[in-house]
């Protein structure tokens, strides 16, 4: 009698990069209305550029007038891919701005250049569940509060005297990402951090972090939780 044969389900297979980007892009154009534009110029620019520049400098020579036109085309998906990348970034923003956990989602996928951030935030108001976040970096520590500045500076003062207290000489700055007018807008929250003037080392960066981390108050915010769904205990 004939074996049955093995009916092990195949394993998912991931999509290929170009449905992938096609996917990204039909994603951004349901919240950015303007990116069709956007790519076009950024694609047709460079090659436009690239075949006027050929025209004049070549002298007739096919070869290089070629090369050049592939530059171009080259040039312009380059210029495709950065503008996609940047714009699908501020749509998948833009659905969870304003949202409790937001600024974490940003500190957990975005923090680049030696930057140590923690979705969890060290202070969170069980009422309003606004929260306040902490990044440590080569710009020193950076106090990030998440809703109404009105309604977060008590937090942001509480935190900004412990870090002054661990920290000593360590600089501190303060971020506000909510609805006031002057708030950082999510999306641009990681550039802001970047462009803050090195003061550090990188080995001063980790002691501070390790200093501070071994102090914050662990909230009862289990991790993995959705954020907007987390609540934390209220004090006896």
């Amino acid at each position: 009698m004939a074996r049955s044969k093995d009916k092990t389900p195949k394993p998912h297979k991931e999509p290929g990069r170009i449905k992938q980007m096609w996917q990204v892009f039909q994603m951004t154009r349901r919240y950015d209305s303007k990116i069709v534009p956007l790519l076009l110029v950024g694609f047709f620019v460079p090659l436009v550029a690239s075949v006027i520049v050929a025209i004049v400098a070549t002298d007739g020579n096919v070869l290089t007038l070629v090369l050049w036109i592939i530059a171009g085309l080259l040039a312009g998906v380059l210029a495709v891919l950065i503008i996609l990348g940047r714009r699908a970034e501020k749509a998948a923003y833009s659905q969870i701005e304003g949202q409790p956990g937001a600024v974490g989602a940003v500190l957990r996928s975005s923090l680049k250049g030696g930057w140590v951030g923690s979705e969890m935030p060290i202070a969170v108001n069980g009422k309003t569940q606004d929260a306040v976040y902490r990044a440590v970096g080569r710009g020193g520590v950076v106090l990030i509060s998440e809703g109404p500045r009105t309604r977060t500076a008590r937090m942001l003062e509480e935190e900004r005297r412990t870090v002054t207290r661990l920290g000593g000489h360590v600089p501190v700055t303060v971020l506000s990402v909510g609805p006031d007018s002057d708030a950082v807008p999510l999306h641009k929250l990681a550039s802001r951090l970047r462009k803050i003037k090195p003061s550090l080392t990188k080995a001063e960066v980790l002691a501070v972090n390790n200093r501070l981390s071994s102090i914050t108050k662990k909230l009862p915010i289990p991790k993995g939780v959705d954020p907007t769904k987390a609540r934390p205990q209220r004090g006896n």
